[in-house]
């Protein structure tokens, strides 16, 4: 039997792995909407990234997204923005093979899980990245390129003195339009009240996306149920979701 490499080890064959933002010149740091924290990873995940990397991962020094290159095919992009453990992801890219997933995760321990699991399904219309998903957006990814955003239950960072955390901000919802083709959509889900509020407000005010539904959107009858969203359930959270779709015309 192969002895499972070290973390160390597949470092020094994937460094992209450890890469996940780029400082700028003067090594001041943005505000993240995440904190990493350290999980150890077991064998599969290290098998898997010892394995996988190279075929399922993006990087960012690889430059600017060509989706026909990466996938072999002009079918639709979405983009997944905090994938967690991956269970929806992989149930929607199973659910919808004539499209293209692209999913992002800086927590190695869920991202190592998902590309085990990528693996061992086979499936090839999905891709992963480990990298501040905001930074890779706004690098990497051309204007009118992409189909939809998918961004599920993100960290709600409930104390108000952390707010300004949190990831749906005017100015990144901007980017994410930009990066809309026209009758493209933001597809978004929380459990956090105050925050679903936050969300529709700021999805509102952002000229060109239009709201088919009436406030909050009906459930989407295609996105899976997680293990995260049962634990809400649970403490009797309500789910909001949000669905908004861009109209606006480039100049």
């Amino acid at each position: 039997m192969n002895k499972v490499p070290s973390f160390d080890e597949i470092l020094k064959k994937h460094p992209e792995i450890d890469h996940i933002e780029v400082r700028p010149q003067d090594n001041r740091r943005a505000v993240k909407s995440f904190v990493l924290r350290g999980q150890k990873l077991g064998s599969h995940q290290l098998e898997a990234l010892d394995c996988l990397f190279d075929k399922y991962c993006l990087t960012y020094s690889a430059g600017r997204m060509d989706f026909a290159r990466i996938f072999g095919n002009d079918n639709p992009v979405v983009i997944e923005i905090g994938f967690g453990m991956g269970e929806s992801t992989l149930q929607i890219a199973q659910q919808h093979p004539r499209i293209n997933y692209i999913g992002f995760e800086v927590f190695l321990f869920g991202f190592s899980k998902v590309l085990y699991k990528i693996g061992n399904s086979g499936l090839e219309n999905i891709r992963i990245m480990r990298f501040d998903a905001k930074q890779a957006i706004a690098d990497l990814v051309d204007d009118d390129s992409v189909s939809g955003f998918h961004i599920f239950f993100p960290d709600p960072w409930p104390k108000k003195k952390h707010h300004g955390r949190r990831l749906i901000q005017p100015p990144f919802i901007e980017l994410l339009q930009s990066k809309l083709k026209k009758g493209g959509y933001i597809y978004a889900a929380t459990d956090w009240e105050d925050y679903a509020q936050q969300m529709l407000d700021v999805l509102s005010h952002c000229e060109g996306m239009h709201n088919p539904y009436d406030g909050f959107a009906d459930p989407i009858g295609w996105r899976p149920e997680t293990g995260f969203e049962r634990k809400g359930l649970d403490k009797n959270y309500s789910i909001r979701e949000l669905w908004f779709e861009n109209q606006a015309n480039r100049r």
